[in-house]
C-alpha cells in the first residue's frame, strides 16, 4: 500500500504531533498498545468512523485529513470533479457577500434573470447527485450558484424570494457534493450559505431542511455533539407542524430524517447503543406513518423506509452490531429506493457488515456490485477504501480477481 493512502501512517503522524506514546493514545481509546501498533503498521484495520473520529479528537487533527481526503482519482471522472471546485468556492464566497447585503456588489451578468432555466438546471444537478454522479454535479454547480447570486442582487418581491429558494437548493446540493468529494470545510460554507438564504424566508420546512444539511456537514467534521444539538433544536421547532392528524407529509419526513442524523452521531460516539436504536426507531415510525412507497426527493433527504435501513446498516457497523443493523428494518426493498446514491451507500455498508461478520467473499461481491453501478462514488468513499485495504491485507482467495480490480481502481497501489 502507498504510504500516502495509509490511515495507519497518518495516525502515527498525528500521535507523534500530539506528543503521545502508543500506550498513552491506546489507553485513551480503550484499546491495547499492541492494537495501536498494528493499526499504525497496517496490520489492523481502522475501518469505523467512530474510532477514527476518536483518534482525531484526541490528537487534535482534522478527521478529513486523517481519512486522507479528498481523493483525486485519475480515472472515473475524479479529476474533472475536482477541477470545478475553485469556481464553486468563488461562487459560494460571493453568495455569502450577497446575502450579507454588502454594498458595492455588481451582478456578474446583465439582462433578465431566467429563474425557470435556473430551476431546471438545479433539477438536473439534483438528479445527478441522486444518481451518485458527483463529477456531473461538480460541473453544473458553479455557473448555477453565480447566476443565482446575480438573481438575488437584481430581483425584488416574489422573484427575489424565488431566487433565494433556489439559492438554498443550490447551496444544499453543493454541501452534499462537497462532503462526498472530501471538502468538509467548503461543505460547511455551503451549508451556511443555505442557512443565510433561508433566514430571509419564513418557512419552517426550509429551516428544518437547512438544519439537516448543517448536521450533514457537522458529521463530516466529527462534531457529533453539535450534530445532535442542531438536530434536536430543529426537531423541537418542527414538532408543532409535524404532529397531529393534519400533518404535512414533508414535515414528517424531515422529522424522520433529522432523527437519522442523530442516530449516526450517536453511533460514531455521541451516545449509547440505546440512543442509536431509539432514534432509528423514531425514524422508522415516521416512515411507517408515511407509507412504504414514500420517499422525499423534493428536499433531497430521500427519507423513507429504505433510507432508514441504509442508516441502520451504517449504525450497526459503527457500534459493532453489524447483523442487528442489517436486520433492523424488516421487509424493505433497498432496490426500490429512488436514489442510486442511497442504494450505493447501503451496499458499501452491507459489505462492511459482511466483512465484520466473517463473510469476506460476499463483502467483495457486494462492493463490486456497488462499484459497477456508481464507480467514482465507491472508489472515493473513505470507508469503502478502508474496507478494500483490509480485504487486501487478509486476502480473499475466492474473489482474488474482483478484489484486484477494486484495489487498482481505488489506486491503492502505485
Amino acid at each position: 500500500m502507498s504510504t500516502s493512502e495509509s490511515i495507519g501512517a497518518r495516525v502515527r503522524i498525528a500521535r507523534n504531533a500530539a506528543g503521545m506514546t502508543q500506550r498513552e493514545l491506546a489507553e485513551q481509546l480503550g484499546r491495547t498498545e499492541s492494537w495501536l501498533a498494528n493499526v499504525e503498521s497496517e496490520r489492523q484495520p481502522l475501518d469505523r468512523y467512530s474510532v477514527i473520529t476518536a483518534v482525531a479528537d484526541l490528537c487534535d487533527v482534522d478527521v478529513v485529513w486523517l481519512l486522507g481526503q479528498p481523493y483525486r482519482l485519475q480515472s472515473n471522472g475524479g479529476q474533472m470533479a475536482h477541477a470545478y471546485i475553485p469556481a464553486l468556492r468563488n461562487g459560494l464566497r460571493r453568495a455569502g457577500l450577497v446575502l450579507s447585503g454588502h454594498p458595492g456588489l455588481a451582478p456578474s451578468a446583465t439582462g433578465l434573470v431566467d429563474l425557470a432555466g435556473l430551476r431546471e438546471g438545479l433539477r438536473a444537478a439534483n438528479v445527478a447527485r441522486q444518481a451518485a454522479n458527483l463529477p456531473k454535479v461538480a460541473t453544473l454547480l458553479p455557473a448555477l450558484v453565480e447566476d443565482l447570486n446575480t438573481a438575488v442582487l437584481v430581483s425584488s418581491g416574489s422573484q427575489e424570494a424565488e431566487a433565494l429558494r433556489l439559492l438554498v437548493d443550490a447551496a444544499r446540493t453543493a454541501r452534499m457534493c462537497l462532503n462526498q468529494l472530501g471538502y468538509a470545510d467548503l461543505a460547511w460554507s455551503a451549508a451556511e450559505v443555505a442557512a443565510g438564504a433561508a433566514a430571509r424566508l419564513d418557512d419552517p420546512l426550509l429551516k428544518a431542511a437547512v438544519a439537516w444539511d448543517r448536521c450533514g456537514a457537522l458529521l463530516h467534521h466529527a462534531s457529533l455533539r453539535e450534530t445532535v444539538a442542531v438536530a434536536d433544536a430543529a426537531l423541537a421547532e418542527l414538532e408543532p407542524y409535524a404532529a397531529g392528524r393534519q400533518h404535512d407529509p414533508r414535515l414528517v419526513a424531515m422529522r424522520g430524517a433529522l432523527h437519522l442524523r442523530c442516530s449516526i452521531a450517536f453511533a460514531r460516539g455521541a451516545g449509547s447503543k440505546e440512543d442509536v436504536w431509539g432514534r432509528v426507531g423514531a425514524a422508522l415510525a415516521d416512515a411507517d406513518r408515511l407509507g412504504s412507497q414514500w420517499y422525499d426527493l423534493e428536499l433531497h433527504t430521500v427519507f423513507g423506509r429504505g433510507n432508514v435501513a441504509v442508516h441502520a446498516a451504517e449504525a450497526g457497523v459503527e457500534i459493532d452490531q453489524p447483523d442487528a443493523g442489517l436486520k433492523r428494518v424488516p421487509n424493505v426493498d433497498i432496490e426500490g429506493v429512488p436514489s442510486r446514491e442511497r442504494r450505493t451507500h447501503f451496499r458499501i455498508d452491507k459489505a462492511r457488515a459482511l466483512h465484520r461478520m466473517g463473510r469476506s467473499a460476499q463483502a467483495v461481491v457486494k462492493l463490486r456490485e456497488a462499484a459497477a453501478d456508481a464507480p467514482y462514488y465507491v472508489y472515493a468513499h473513505p470507508m469503502g477504501r478502508a474496507l478494500v485495504a483490509d480485504l487486501a491485507r487478509v486476502g480473499v482467495p475466492s474473489q482474488a480477481s474482483a478484489l484486484s480490480g477494486l484495489i487498482r481502481n481505488m489506486q491503492l497501489v502505485h
